[in-house]
């Protein structure tokens, strides 16, 4: 009669190579984290004792070279002409009939291109939010 043999099969699972792969995926999220930038146009705003808890859903911002940029809600920020800023703006009000207007302008930009933002907001009936910096 003949022996049959048993193979003892392993039962033991090696981590090793799912840990590398979980190891390298934590990595890569770190490094790519770090170059997400959610306002990539540099705007130094001025400085103001209350903030404003009105989370605005329509962006508008003058840099320091009197660049016009809008977004709406998420969107990224596209560079506009002065006269694009009306037609944009009022698309973004029939999508969003409770919108807020955020201007963010440097505070280097002189007055009179903000009024002229604001102008736009008060003959078109938006609500607008002056952004600033807290004061330290």
């Amino acid at each position: 009669m003949a022996l049959k043999r048993r193979t003892k099969v392993s039962e033991n699972f090696s981590m090793a190579s799912m840990t590398d792969v979980i190891f390298l995926l934590l990595i890569f999220f770190m490094v790519t984290s770090t170059v997400v930038i959610p306002n990539a146009i540099k705007v130094t705003l001025p400085q103001a004792k209350k903030q404003t808890a009105v989370k605005p859903l329509t962006r508008v911002t003058i840099d320091a070279g009197l660049n016009y940029y809008v977004a709406f809600g998420k969107q990224k920020e596209v560079q506009v002409s002065y006269d694009e800023i009306t037609p944009f703006l009022q698309d973004c009000y029939a999508k969003e009939p409770e919108m807020y207007v955020a201007l963010y302008a440097d505070e280097t930009v002189p007055y009179k291109e903000i009024v002229k933002i604001l102008n736009i907001a008060n003959e078109n009936k938006f609500r607008m939010v002056l952004a600033t910096r807290p004061n330290k």
